[in-house]
């Protein structure tokens, strides 16, 4: 089988992101592109109208082994919420994303961020492990199990001890927009509204109908993970690229 027909399995939006954080990272890291005209400078945007800016600082990724890591997660926590969560309703997903990442802009402003791509992959994270069955484990590179909804504070927390108050901060950024999507379109429903995608995005991406933070397979009403009965899951292993609680 081609590469080019495993790419077409991984779902839309996890490819579009994917293939975004390659394409943007990919020029800068063989010096092809400046890195600093990819970063968001909120001068460049709002008098330059250099609106590029906002989307390539979110897939602005580290080098080497952190690039690789980078791709991996954002791959796997998106791949797990699109494929499991947004089964069929892709276009929620991505208005639902745009919102987050308008979010994740919004609270970095103030914080004179240039790079969005932790903050994104933090929100990204949460959601995972907030939407992961209850009792769900993952293994930290084999070194450390945790309770799968405890993953995006252990990022919060690595990033405090590698980077600081600042860094932590960028990383919080993300938690919170992580916890108001899933608490307003998963566990309240009171943002739920807002989360449905617009007819031109379900009409782009080739969609009819779909609620937001609600799943219909073959007329059986799915739960949100949070609201079900707590049940004891396997252990994850990160290294594997398994989803959580497989």
């Amino acid at each position: 089988m081609s590469l080019v027909d495993e790419i077409k399995k991984i779902p839309p939006v996890t490819r579009f992101l994917c293939g975004s954080l390659l394409g943007v990272s990919l020029p800068m890291m063989l010096q092809i592109v400046s890195p600093y005209k990819l970063l968001f400078v909120k001068k460049s945007v709002t008098q330059n109208f250099e609106i590029w800016r906002v989307f390539t600082s979110f897939f602005i990724g580290g080098s080497g082994i952190n690039f690789i890591f980078d791709l991996a997660m954002i791959y796997r926590n998106s791949d797990d919420l699109e494929s499991r969560h947004y089964a069929a309703r892709s276009a929620d997903y991505a208005w639902q994303l745009l919102l987050a990442a308008a979010g994740i802009l919004a609270l970095n402003i103030p914080l004179r961020t240039s790079i969005h791509t932790r903050a994104l992959l933090i929100a990204l994270t949460y959601m995972s492990s907030a939407l992961a069955p209850p009792g769900s484990q993952t293994s930290f590179f084999g070194l450390l199990t945790i309770p799968a909804k405890y993953l995006p504070y252990l990022f919060v927390a690595m990033d405090f001890l590698m980077g600081g108050p600042s860094a932590a901060a960028v990383s919080i950024s993300g938690a919170v927009v992580g916890h108001l999507w899933w608490w307003g379109v998963w566990d309240t429903g009171s943002l739920r509204a807002w989360g449905s995608a617009p007819s031109w995005l379900r009409s782009l991406m080739g969609e009819r109908g779909g609620v937001a933070g609600a799943v219909n397979m073959g007329g059986v009403h799915v739960i949100p993970p949070r609201r079900e009965a707590p049940r004891t899951t396997g252990g994850h292993n990160w290294g594997a690229g398994r989803r959580l609680g497989d």
